[in-house]
């Protein structure tokens, strides 16, 4: 009787020690915040300054992210359907599709972090470095143009795409010389290549490219943009983008709907906070809240006061 009670205890302490341990590793690869692994689909017009972002707060924290990029619609629809949880885009969610979150019963969570544009491109060979996006619009509709010969843009469910669908009034691009191809990239080098041809990129894909694009990004010209109904031309520069004088702006935000705190809290926060806004500031884009600038004042004493 007393063997089978100690057999009784000792299996009973042997269970709870496997019960500690399992817990213990449920406990370490829970995701917190700043620990653990996540994915993030991103609108591939500004994956550069996302990897930036995660690559600094991968250094400072025990969080790993996979960017996976995509074009604005597929980057979307992998929210809606739930496959993705944590998303980057250039424009906020529309009403309609925050109606789709409120019949799931999910409040997502959305934080803009930077300012964006949209660019005009053109062949190093041209001397006009200037452009009306009247002319662009009135391309895109049919009309013929003497400046422009073809329209290239990235992806035809692009978020540049539908930036300019949007101004044009078109669903679709179906005017004669407008082209798609599949990346940012892909446009630059065709651009590079064909004179009077016109790419149309996000502007992050020209603030930071990439070391193998630096050959074609110097043979392409970045066109200073004739707003609708505007005098002057302006260059999507960062001051241009804080004046507000740019006309093809757009923000970008982070829509978390992991609907716990994870690491989509996480990268929000740190993307929205002062070292998160240095990283776009150093960018070329235009953080959303400006980093504050610490400045240290030494009282130097004069002669008079030393001795």
């Amino acid at each position: 009787m007393f063997k089978v009670n100690v057999y009784v205890v000792l299996l009973f302490a042997v269970s709870i020690l496997f019960s500690c341990k399992k817990n213990e590793n449920v406990d370490a690869n829970k995701e917190t915040i700043l620990k653990g692994k996540a994915e993030i689909y991103v609108d591939e017009t500004i994956v550069p300054i996302m990897e930036d972002e995660t690559m600094v707060f991968e250094s400072q924290y025990d969080a790993k992210f996979t960017l996976i990029s995509k074009s604005e619609s597929e980057v979307l629809n992998s929210l809606f359907n739930r496959k993705a949880k944590i998303v980057v885009i250039a424009r906020n969610l529309t009403k309609k599709e925050l109606n789709i979150f409120e019949q799931i019963k999910i409040v997502p969570k959305i934080t803009k972090f930077a300012i964006d544009g949209i660019a005009f491109v053109s062949n190093k060979s041209s001397n006009d470095t200037l452009i009306a996006l009247n002319d662009v619009i009135d391309f895109m509709k049919g009309e013929r143009s003497s400046k422009i010969k073809g329209l290239v843009f990235d992806n035809p469910n692009s978020s540049t795409v539908s930036y300019m669908n949007n101004l044009t009034g078109l669903n679709v691009l179906a005017g004669k010389g407008v082209y798609t191809f599949k990346t940012n990239n892909e446009v630059l080098k065709f651009v590079s290549e064909n004179d009077g041809m016109i790419g149309v990129v996000g502007v992050n894909w020209l603030s930071q490219p990439k070391d193998s694009m630096n050959s074609i990004i110097s043979n392409i010209n970045v066109l200073s943009v004739k707003g609708l109904n505007k005098d002057g031309y302006y260059a999507p520069s960062q001051n241009n983008f804080a004046e507000g004088t740019y006309p093809l702006l757009r923000d970008l935000y982070i829509v978390n709907c992991q609907g716990a705190t994870g690491l989509g809290m996480g990268i929000a926060s740190f993307v929205a906070g002062d070292i998160g806004q240095r990283i776009v500031l150093k960018s070329g884009l235009l953080p959303y809240q400006m980093p504050t600038r610490k400045l240290n004042i030494i009282h130097s004493r004069s002669n008079s006061e030393k001795k």
